[in-house]
């Protein structure tokens, strides 16, 4: 008896405690995973990094020296904006679900609903999957920052700062977020349902913002002298710190978008380098072919143009086929962004649309062949995988938001000028709008 009580007590006691733990677990209330979470913590601090400091000098140091501060300005004006745009009701039209249903088109396929205006109802414990949500909240607001940010390159040195003020918050209202909740804002996503692969944005911020950038760049008009005036950069090392930048924070855009600490996460960083590395190559090889030399903008330029193609692609591909977009990416955006832009005269100031615009339309496009399992893609998980079937898909979304974009982006700026004008007069930009618009210098003699 005395061993009974020795060893079957201890034991019985052992299993009814370990048995009411278990049944406490199963029954409490679902909790944010703490990787997951330190992992999108970190990836939002890495996307805003990107816009302030990494694009703010990026573009600042490839402007004239009379209009540096007004580039960091508008940088950081727009951060700031969107930030508040955001929470007033920004969130809420892009990932609403109210009135969503998958399968079924209706108005909230388009633009979600006003319920989590002032991030109503969400408090730090409300999650979204295994994240908080308002976590998710602060990390796809920064991407809403840096989308009309990329459009600044386009219009630099000759648009008025309000106009540019005006322009931005209309243009996230009826473009930014429409697009963003069609692709993101979950099932019932009018291209969400349509099985479009876009993991980071390829669609939602490099085709929109573009787009947007060459219609700025030509209804606001040319710099004046351009293109038979040098407009040479001012300041290159300023300019490849910003690439920098841009390159380490596109970590947490990519690899941030998978909103989990997992294989996905790592997956799309390795993609992300392999690309941006491939393009850096191919720009320098096709300039030291061409003029003898390879320039160190042009090093910079390609590394931007291959993280924007494998931006849409980065959760799909595997590294082949991070090789061959950041091949394809480096190529033809150098074409758009010297020979294209050469033959039809826009002033495309710092090649966003060159860039961004068409590395996003590629990647866009391209990811359908490489998602494919046959060059070590996940196929996006979809059943009887189709690389002609997802072709089409891909190029229908980006097409439609080309169209979209273009058309609204056009009626905002008439809008726009009709308001304020858009552009500043000849003696301001003579003078530059550092002084003009801030009445400030970057530079003291």
């Amino acid at each position: 008896m005395n061993r009974l009580y020795k060893y079957f007590l201890p034991a019985l006691i052992f299993f009814m405690l370990a048995s009411v733990n278990g049944f406490a677990q199963g029954n409490a209330e679902p909790t944010a995973d703490s990787g997951d979470t330190a992992w999108i913590l970190t990836s939002t601090a890495l996307v805003l990094f990107m816009t302030i400091p990494g694009l703010s000098l990026y573009y600042a140091g490839l402007v004239r020296g009379r209009n540096v501060l007004s580039v960091l300005m508008q940088c950081f004006a727009i951060t700031a904006m969107m930030t508040v745009i955001w929470l007033v009701y920004g969130y809420s039209l892009a990932f609403s679900s109210v009135g969503m249903v998958a399968g079924e088109t209706n108005l909230h396929s388009f633009i979600g609903g006003l319920d989590k205006m002032f991030l109503k109802g969400i408090t730090a414990d409300t999650l979204s999957g295994t994240i908080p949500e308002v976590l998710f909240f602060a990390f796809q607001m920064t991407f809403v920052i840096i989308t009309p940010a990329l459009i600044v390159g386009a219009f630099v040195e000759r648009m008025k700062f309000s106009a540019m003020m005006i322009f931005t918050a209309i243009w996230a209202t009826i473009v930014y977020l429409p697009v963003c909740h069609m692709v993101w804002g979950g099932d019932g996503g009018f291209f969400a349902d349509r099985n479009t692969f876009d993991f980071s944005g390829g669609i939602v911020v490099h085709i929109t913002a573009g787009v947007a950038a060459l219609v700025v760049c030509i209804m606001v008009g040319p710099r004046k002298g351009y293109p038979k005036t040098a407009m040479p950069p001012h300041n290159l090392p300023m300019t490849v710190t910003g690439a920098g930048m841009l390159w380490v924070g596109w970590f947490g855009f990519n690899a941030g978008s998978a909103v989990a600490a997992d294989g996905s996460a790592a997956m799309a960083l390795v993609v992300t380098q392999v690309s941006a590395a491939m393009a850096t190559l191919a720009w320098m090889g096709i300039e030291w072919i061409k003029h003898g030399k390879p320039s160190v903008l042009g090093a910079a330029t390609g590394a931007i143009a291959g993280l924007a193609a494998i931006t849409p692609a980065s959760g799909y591909v595997g590294p082949v086929g991070a090789l061959c977009i950041g091949f394809a990416s480096g190529s033809i955006c150098w074409w758009a962004s010297t020979v294209i832009k050469s033959k039809f005269g826009y002033d495309d100031s710092l090649d966003v649309f060159g860039v961004h615009g068409v590395g996003g339309f590629l990647g866009t496009v391209l990811v359908a062949v490489f998602a494919s399992s046959t060059f070590g893609g996940n196929e996006g998980g979809l059943e009887n995988y189709s690389i002609g079937g997802q072709l089409g898909t891909q190029t229908f979304a980006a097409v439609i938001v080309v169209i979209y974009t273009l058309v609204l982006t056009i009626g905002i700026l008439k809008g726009v000028d009709a308001m304020v004008g858009l552009r500043v007069d000849e003696k301001e930009e003579n003078e530059g709008l550092d002084l003009a618009s801030h009445g400030e210098q970057g530079y003291n003699d």
